[in-house]
């Protein structure tokens, strides 16, 4: 199984690197922008999140005066 997996991405490897390089830059532009927005919106949520639970609650940002 490995042993076809790895031919297989030699292959595709092969073919990739024998492109034009304009088609080599879109092919790549068309794969990694959508991975790289997702991860940046999947950063943001969490960094967010931790962010929210570090913050102190409203009733402790502003102590009360009598």
């Amino acid at each position: 199984m490995f042993a076809g997996l790895g031919n297989w991405w030699d292959q595709a490897e092969l073919w990739l690197a024998q492109l034009w390089f304009p088609l080599q830059f879109v092919l790549a532009i068309v794969v990694l922008a959508p991975l790289c927005v997702g991860a940046a919106w999947l950063i943001d949520r969490i960094v967010d999140r931790v962010a929210a639970w570090l913050r102190p609650s409203r009733d402790e940002d502003c102590p009360r005066q009598s």
